[in-house]
């Protein structure tokens, strides 16, 4: 066997983080034939999808909303397994209720004819030009099926070099992708209703950016949605880890938890294993990174393949924010399960998360009122109620621990004075909160940045990193920072292609077929 720094190869695949984007890669890999250990920092599997229990409560404490699934469901396939025997999917109707300051309301519907009936009754005439929009959305996303997921690319040379640029179907769709036009722009294109064009903005903060700043093919994102519908795990978004993991160990896969990962050893360029916090050297033959991968390149491998990654583009962190968790003692008949409370001026608001750095003075709040579809979450007749509000990413100079109490008070009038709220803090019974500062140190992301790294910039700003890193045989990445980028849906496609392409590279033995990798 080949010696390296003093360790010996092997034919193990390390995955560093057990995020959704690591537990994705660990599954698929193990579904193939290889042999796996998971590494993982925290003392849960999971990364930001951890659950919170309190007084009786019970939170999910990152991502909460579930859009298509069938990415999910691929990943089970892999093993021949079938989704629903590991998990209870309900689709959710509306998908989620806006609130404006004007005191309206608007539900947002996946099905097409319900969606037409819900904008006449409320902005007669809208419905037209909404519905240029969706085709508009669902070219995008077809264009985005055929040579922008499931493969590992990292900018639109890339995308080039996956087939003959003669292609004439490549070529018709670059002309299609409206390169050059923002988000917001194609949006308001059709949509002249600015409440309901701002309601459709806010599909792009599931990659933490400002809809004036990315690229038109993240319109994608708005038929992704209605095609699929938006979905609910019972158990909470938790349930899909747990899934996960129960599907890896069947497969195989060894989890090491609270144990962090110093860094990344490499030899001639190419993987040799990694060193943990406590000292100890463990051979892999190769590496998928569900660390940040900004973090990954510059902390856990460093040196001049640090230096080549800053060169090749800028980093920008996605925005974070403030999440409160509110265990309330009575429910809100009017809150759906998902429902997003507007600024007055999105404009203003994102100029001042994305352009000035600064937390919004109006903001828009989500909330989360799981109650609604699982009672399990609160004792009964309450509500463990999740609240985000994006901020931007940690500035020098911000201290969050005097910045919150002030800004806890923009939020709750906010609530009070667009969702009727109006009684909310007195109905608490149990309260906890995550600043952008709690963020960066829980979950080791850029900044505190929740959604890795900005998709600003008309034409390059859709792409991520890729999958596999073209200075180190051996190494992947997994998770939001990685292409296609965050949300839990690409964030689980991310950890397949990092998975699928390993396994093109054929750098890893892979063990003995296994007999449980067969339809059950």
């Amino acid at each position: 066997m080949k010696v390296a720094n003093g360790m010996k190869s092997d034919e193990t695949v390390g995955i560093i983080g057990s995020g959704l984007g690591g537990l994705s890669a660990a599954c698929v890999l193990a579904a193939r034939g290889y042999k796996v250990t998971v590494f993982e920092k925290n003392e849960w599997i999971g990364g930001k999808a951890a659950v919170l229990r309190e007084g009786g409560y019970r939170f999910d404490m990152g991502p909460t909303i579930l859009i298509y699934p069938s990415v999910l469901r691929k990943i089970f396939t892999e093993a021949g397994r079938d989704m629903s025997q590991y998990l209870k999917l309900i689709e959710l109707k509306p998908q989620w209720r806006s609130f404006f300051e004007d005191q309206s309301v608007l539900d947002l519907y996946g099905d097409p004819a319900d969606m037409k009936g819900e904008l006449d009754r409320y902005s007669p005439g809208s419905s037209e030009g909404y519905r240029k929009f969706t085709e508009r959305s669902n070219e995008l996303h077809e264009i985005s099926n055929r040579f922008f997921f499931w493969r590992s690319i990292g900018s639109m040379k890339d995308t080039f070099e996956t087939g003959s640029a003669m292609n004439l179907t490549l070529l018709r769709d670059v002309s299609r992708m409206r390169l050059g036009h923002t988000v917001a722009g194609t949006i308001r294109k059709d949509v002249k209703d600015k409440r309901v064009a701002q309601m459709l903005d806010h599909m792009v903060q599931y990659v933490g950016s400002s809809p004036e700043r990315t690229p038109a093919i993240l319109c994608a994102i708005g038929h992704m949605q209605a095609s699929e519908g938006v979905w609910y795990p019972m158990g909470g978004t938790r349930a899909i880890p747990e899934a996960l993991t129960k599907l890896a160990t069947e497969l195989g896969v060894e989890f090491r938890t609270s144990c962090p990962i110093k860094r990344i050893v490499s030899e001639h360029g190419s993987v040799r294993g990694v060193e943990t916090m406590s000292g100890e050297t463990v051979p892999l033959g190769a590496i998928v990174s569900n660390a940040d991968a900004v973090r990954t390149n510059r902390e856990l491998v460093g040196g001049e393949t640090a230096e080549r990654f800053n060169k090749r583009r800028s980093y920008e962190p996605a925005c974070s924010g403030v999440v409160i968790y509110l265990g309330l003692d009575r429910q809100y008949e009017h809150l759906s399960h998902h429902n997003f409370v507007f600024s007055r001026s999105a404009e203003a608001e994102f100029h001042a998360i994305y352009d000035k750095g600064v937390p919004a003075e109006d903001p828009t709040a989500y909330l989360c009122a799981p109650s609604r579809t699982e009672s399990a979450v609160a004792s009964q007749g309450g509500e463990a109620l999740y609240i985000l509000v994006h901020t931007p990413y940690l500035r020098p100079g911000q201290d969050w621990t005097k910045l919150y109490p002030a800004y806890r008070k923009v939020i709750f009038d906010k609530l009070a004075r667009t969702a009727g709220l109006k009684d909310l803090e007195s109905h608490i019974r149990v309260e906890k909160h995550l600043t952008p500062q709690d963020i960066h140190e829980r979950y080791g992301v850029l900044n505190g940045a929740i959604y890795g790294i900005t998709s600003h910039g008309r034409l390059q700003g859709g792409f991520k990193p890729a999958n596999h890193s073209i200075d180190i045989k051996g190494l992947y990445l997994a998770g939001g920072a990685a292409h296609p980028g965050p949300g839990m849906p690409m964030v689980l496609m991310s950890g397949w292609i990092a998975a699928d392409r390993l396994d093109q590279d054929r750098i890893v033995e892979k063990q003995v077929p296994l007999p449980h990798a067969i339809a059950v």
